[in-house]
């Protein structure tokens, strides 16, 4: 009787852990393998060139990795007429980085954050990793997560990895990104928050360095409950009223931010310039090329053609 009970607890463990932790397996789909077959065809590949890669986009696959992103990578290569041998490494590499990401996200699964987006977590994961951060400081992220009242997902742990990455590029300290993005995490800053916090305090790295700027004031401002789209429009607003600041770093942001939306508005005010200025004057400096041949023709009071004003 006593064996029995074991044996029903050891089956049930297990069917537990199936259910917990699934594998998640893909394959390769008929049209992927279509469309790199017809690019392999174009560069003038034989089938066997590409054998090694379809392999590793399988086997990837069985291991519940995403594969439609492999199979990304790998159509990418061939359509620029890469090798398929110089794809190999690239590939290995990306699915290395999967694995990483699949790793840590299950120990977090298993300290109980939920799971969200499963592949875009993997995947900007995986990117995090490819940006400098490291599984130790996705483990701490994942443990400052928990001391919040908000259930963090793994997208959004994925997404503070990230934006500690994008920090870490702008020469901010592992130990004071960690906490200012644990502690964004813990407050329910959503996946775009996160991402967008990491972008703003890397444009501003030299103002935390050279002590302008206070990540220890900021971290403040996120644990009182400051939403992410209100942390730095006082400042940008200080910024535009003294004259320097964001004209001044603008070389410095991570594009895809709010800071380079900033920067396309200023773009379009500069075109609008620009084009003010050529009304004014038509032998204005971007009009050179065009306005040549009217020099040449002018003296030639009798050519009615308008041949030197044709544009």
């Amino acid at each position: 009787m006593r064996n029995r009970t074991v044996t029903r607890s050891i089956i049930l463990s297990m069917v537990l852990t199936h259910w917990i932790s699934p594998v998640q397996a893909e394959s390769l789909s008929d049209q992927d393998r279509a469309e790199i077959n017809r690019l392999r065809a174009a560069q003038g590949h034989s089938s066997d060139d590409i054998t090694s890669l379809i392999e590793q986009v399988n086997k990837a696959g069985e291991r519940g990795l995403p594969v439609e992103s492999l199979a990304n990578k790998v159509k990418e290569g061939l359509a620029k007429g890469i090798d398929p041998k110089r794809i190999d490494p690239v590939l290995r590499q990306m699915t290395a980085r999967l694995e990483s990401a699949h790793e840590v996200l299950q120990e977090a699964k298993g300290r109980g954050l939920a799971e969200g987006n499963r592949q875009r977590a993997l995947e900007t994961m995986a990117e995090a990793f490819a940006r400098g951060a490291t599984a130790d400081e996705v483990r701490e992220l994942s443990r400052l997560s928990q001391e919040g009242r908000h259930k963090a997902t793994q997208e959004e742990l994925a997404a503070g990895a990230k934006s500690l990455a994008v920090m870490k590029e702008g020469k901010i300290s592992s130990n004071d990104g960690t906490a200012l993005v644990g502690e964004g995490i813990k407050q329910g800053y959503r996946s775009s928050d996160l991402l967008d916090l990491g972008r703003e305090v890397k444009r501003r790295g030299s103002d935390f360095q050279e002590g302008r700027a206070s990540l220890k004031a900021l971290r403040e401002q996120v644990r009182r409950g400051e939403r992410g789209d209100r942390l730095f429009k006082d400042k940008d607003r200080g910024e535009s009223g003294s004259g320097s600041g964001r004209g001044d770093r603008g070389d410095r942001d991570d594009r895809g931010g709010r800071g380079g939306r900033d920067d396309s508005d200023r773009e379009r005010v500069d075109r609008s310039d620009r084009l003010d200025r050529s009304d004014r004057s038509e032998r204005g400096d971007r009009s050179d090329r065009i306005e040549r041949p009217e020099k040449v023709e002018r003296p030639d009071r009798s050519d009615r053609s308008g041949r030197g004003r044709d544009h």
